[in-house]
């Protein structure tokens, strides 16, 4: 059977693939889903490179979740090195059916900072809707870190204002973190970077959503190395 043009594979970067469906959700008024989260994560680790930082991808995050055996889950955490990270970013999204590929209906992000010692989880809901899952995710992580760190919602999230861009806040709030600490983030671990997330404004926001459309659609136009 033929594929659709909406399977048809865009651009390879990294271990991410990307399909025009892909190009299709970003160019509307829609949630974003597990492949460009991964995308832009694995785009911001290249402007960030360092191994203190980690920015884990939505799949590992929603395993470590969900996963109803704890073999499995320490499988899955030690290639992490969680340990010895400094930076840890984490997406959250509010699907509990591990059958359910690509599901849920909302994203948030929990960012854990070793030198406050602390899990800081931002939701641009009004609701904090993602409350419940991200302190699930805070639970399963906390035994590999090897600290005791304490978990605290971040009254100070921008807050979003239309019911599809969550995932958009996530993405914006976590290259705000990246940035904050490759420049100073070790000195203030009791402001951390709330303050910087002025930054992260409804109109940002919807600039960075054509951002990134542009930033795939130069990857996809850069010509190819030959091996």
């Amino acid at each position: 059977m033929a594929k659709s043009k909406a399977d048809e594979k865009i651009l390879s970067y990294n271990d991410v693939v990307l399909r025009q469906s892909d190009l299709d959700i970003l160019n509307g008024p829609n949630c974003l889903n597990d492949r460009i989260i991964e995308f832009y994560f694995s785009y911001v680790s290249s402007l960030f490179p360092s191994d203190n930082i980690l920015l884990v991808p939505p799949s590992i995050a929603f395993w470590i979740k969900e996963c109803p055996d704890p073999a499995s889950v320490k499988d899955f955490m030690e290639p992490l090195h969680l340990s010895r990270r400094k930076l840890i970013l984490l997406p959250i999204n509010d699907n509990s059916d591990v059958c359910m590929a690509e599901g849920g209906s909302h994203w948030s992000l929990l960012a854990f900072d070793r030198n406050s010692n602390v899990f800081v989880h931002h939701d641009s809901s009004s609701g904090c809707m993602n409350e419940y899952h991200s302190k699930q995710v805070y639970k399963v992580t906390l035994p590999y870190i090897a600290t005791n760190a304490t978990y605290k919602e971040c009254p100070d999230t921008p807050k979003q204002v239309n019911g599809y861009d969550c995932g958009v806040y996530v993405l914006a709030i976590a290259r705000v973190i990246c940035q904050w600490f490759a420049n100073s983030g070790t000195q203030y671990a009791d402001t951390l970077w709330f303050s910087h997330l002025e930054q992260v404004s409804p109109s940002a926001v919807s600039e960075m959503r054509n951002e990134i459309l542009g930033l795939i659609k130069g990857l996809m136009a850069a010509p190819k190395s030959v091996a």
